[in-house]
């Protein structure tokens, strides 16, 4: 590399261009849904801690579930706020590539945890006898570690990749956090094996997982249909609605930012659906399953009870 190059140490997240006004609007409107995302999936969790009727599987990997998304949350969304209001938008490398390696990893373990999700599912329609016997709490860790570990694993690669490339300029980053494909388009040097091993990590954790939870649903829908009353139909496919919506939100939107090449076009839809991974994603999803899931709304229920007779 050229010896004359100053490196960058920090990079400017630009974010939204909008005016002072609009963007102290924007921090209170954001504040109210990071906070409300935070109460909602902490609900969830303390639902499924409290009481003993949602100590099953599929509540097991629920609970992991809204653990990731305030985790995902928590990693962009403060330092987006405090940028909207202070206007310095600046961060600096390390927390950045921090931030990154953070984001990579809760991505990866989300999509694979759903896919673990859509199997406890299809083990319940389509073999409820055997469930208790297949679906064993050992098993159920095992299916809760293994997302885990590889969505921290892809990430130590991306960030090993990501730290061997030199950043010389420029310094400003279309986007509102340090998200992966933003930060590549920064490096001074060429980022193809970058971009062919995140190509490969989209695959293995977005196509993959998302053929298998086809298939499984493909089941499920026979299953269903096998049924003979209208009622065990219905009660059958509401344990997968929720799954379903969330499947389709998450998914949808991941394909479309990582598997669909870029151009100058798509910068700022991309940066609304990276917003919508941060924002409004860990907000959704315990909405989703908690307005569409019998079992969570009584479980609600019997907990404001409890806490009105004390």
């Amino acid at each position: 590399m050229g010896g004359n190059r100053s490196w960058v140490t920090e990079f400017i997240l630009m974010g939204f261009q909008f005016s002072a006004e609009k963007e102290v609007l924007l921090f209170w409107v954001f504040s109210l849904l990071y906070i409300f995302s935070l109460l909602a999936n902490g609900i969830i969790l303390g639902l499924i801690y409290l009481d003993p009727r949602l100590h099953t599987p599929m509540y097991f990997f629920l609970s992991h579930l809204a653990v990731i998304d305030i985790s995902y949350a928590s990693n962009s969304v403060p330092k987006m706020l405090a940028n909207l209001v202070n206007h310095k938008r600046t961060i600096s490398f390390v927390p950045c590539i921090m931030q990154t390696f953070l984001y990579l990893t809760f991505a990866a373990t989300e999509c694979l945890i759903l896919m673990v999700m859509s199997y406890d599912r299809y083990v319940a329609i389509c073999h409820p006898l055997q469930y208790t016997v297949i679906m064993s709490w050992r098993l159920c860790v095992v299916l809760a570690v293994i997302p885990w570990t590889c969505g921290f694993a892809l990430a130590v690669v991306h960030a090993i990749l990501l730290l061997r490339l030199p950043f010389c300029g420029p310094r400003m980053m279309n986007n509102l956090f340090c998200e992966i494909l933003s930060v590549l388009n920064l490096a001074c040097s060429d980022i193809w094996v970058n971009h062919m091993v995140l190509f490969a990590a989209s695959f293995f954790v977005l196509i993959g997982p998302l053929c298998l939870m086809i298939i499984s649903y493909m089941y499920i829908l026979c299953a269903i249909l096998k049924i003979q009353s209208k009622e065990g139909r219905i009660k059958a496919f509401s344990t997968c609605s929720s799954h379903l919506c969330v499947v389709g939100l998450f998914f949808g939107i991941a394909v479309v930012v990582y598997m669909v090449p870029d151009s100058n076009e798509q910068g700022e839809m991309k940066k609304m659906l990276s917003l919508f991974y941060s924002l409004c994603n860990p907000m959704l999803n315990p909405l989703i399953y908690s307005l569409r899931n019998a079992q969570v709304k009584g479980a609600f229920h019997r907990a404001l009870q409890k806490l009105r007779s004390m």
